[in-house]
């Protein structure tokens, strides 16, 4: 049977929060005001651009009115410079390749937009593994709803599916699809583990490999 994994991007293949810090911190200064420390941007992510952008308003006391301008703000700094300090997570290259070769479709569901979300791939030499790419503004939609997750499982066709992710937004998504769902304890996560929903937990390359060969019988 042929399935297909999807991962999420942020926090789960790659560790995008020095970046996006930097943007939000960009357009602070824009506005007169200090920057945020990482963990504090930490904490707003998952939701996607909009949202943290409202987290971000509330923190320092900005306007509220303003968001739409200052959101747009914050995106044009980060796709200046969106893969500046962005890495991917150790051995996940590698784990990409293995499961390609092993004849896997492989799908991304993020909540990033999906044009610089389809950069931070091809900066990273990644695009090559996803048949499909759904980003924070692909549909009206966006995760924890499940119409991103059913969008991009539909599009790859397979019956047989598996999503990994890193926070509670993922588990929720997952669950709410009612697909299994892996979760990287390395991520931006906030809650425990043991309160998201979960299939498996993975915190490394090697423990990947295995959830995923546990969940298709290898």
């Amino acid at each position: 049977m042929t399935a297909s994994i999807v991962f999420d991007l942020d926090g789960t293949l790659v560790d995008s929060a020095p970046d996006i810090a930097a943007a939000v911190n960009a357009m602070l200064a824009d506005e007169g005001y200090e920057s945020l420390d990482l963990a504090t941007v930490i904490s707003f992510v998952g939701n996607g651009l909009p949202h943290l952008v409202k987290l971000v308003i509330e923190h320092v006391g900005l306007d509220m009115a303003r968001h739409a301008e200052l959101s747009a703000a914050t995106l044009a700094h980060y796709n200046r410079a969106s893969t500046a300090l962005t890495v991917v997570y150790p051995g996940i290259t590698e784990v990409l390749e293995t499961l390609q070769s092993r004849g896997l479709k492989m799908g991304l569901c993020t909540n990033k937009p999906e044009a610089p979300a389809r950069h931070v791939l091809d900066a990273l030499d990644m695009a090559q593994f996803f048949d499909v790419v759904i980003g924070g503004d692909s549909l009206p939609q966006r995760k924890p709803d499940p119409a991103p997750l059913h969008a991009t499982f539909d599009a790859l066709g397979a019956k047989q599916q598996i999503y990994v992710g890193d926070s509670e937004v993922d588990a929720e998504t997952a669950h709410r699809a009612g697909v299994p769902f892996l979760l990287f304890t390395k991520g931006y996560r906030k809650t425990p583990v043991a309160d998201l929903p979960h299939h498996a937990t993975f915190d490394d390359s090697a423990g990947l490999i295995a959830a995923v060969d546990q969940l298709l019988g290898s």
